[in-house]
């Protein structure tokens, strides 16, 4: 057996209603299918679905689950998520592989969002261990 791709990132969540929301509305990621107990967005490729958790106490510990998106603009998005009170991580900031933040949705889910260089420095990569940094 070989895995080729990635099929779904599945977010455990404390409230649907709040998640669906946050990610629908705030994000403005498109809404495939919803219901009490499992809701997906995007049509095609890897699926992003919620799923409501079992014991919502623990939701709020999910600071190690990064999912990742680009932003072709990404100043525009960050302006969008300030105004609507979105929670940051890492504050905006250019790095050498180009310009990143990362959001924290309703659960402390950590949400990357990056602008690639379409030139990037040598040796200034993506760095992983540099990408849930905070200030």
């Amino acid at each position: 057996m070989s895995f080729r791709k990635l099929g779904a990132v599945i977010l455990l969540v404390s409230d649907m209603n709040k998640s669906v929301q946050f990610y629908k509305e705030i994000l403005n990621i498109p809404l495939k299918k919803k219901s009490d107990e499992w809701t997906e967005f995007f049509n095609k490729e890897t699926v992003l679905a919620l799923h409501p958790a079992k014991n919502k106490e623990k939701v709020k510990s999910g600071q190690h689950i990064l999912v990742g998106f680009s932003a072709s603009d990404f100043d525009q998005t960050m302006r969008n998520l300030q105004d609507k009170k979105v929670i940051f991580f890492k504050n905006p900031r250019e790095e050498g592989f180009g310009k990143h933040a990362i959001i924290e949705d309703p659960d402390g889910h950590l949400i990357s969002i990056v602008k690639l260089k379409e030139n990037p420095i040598e040796g200034d990569g993506f760095d992983f261990l540099g990408l849930v940094g905070a200030e």
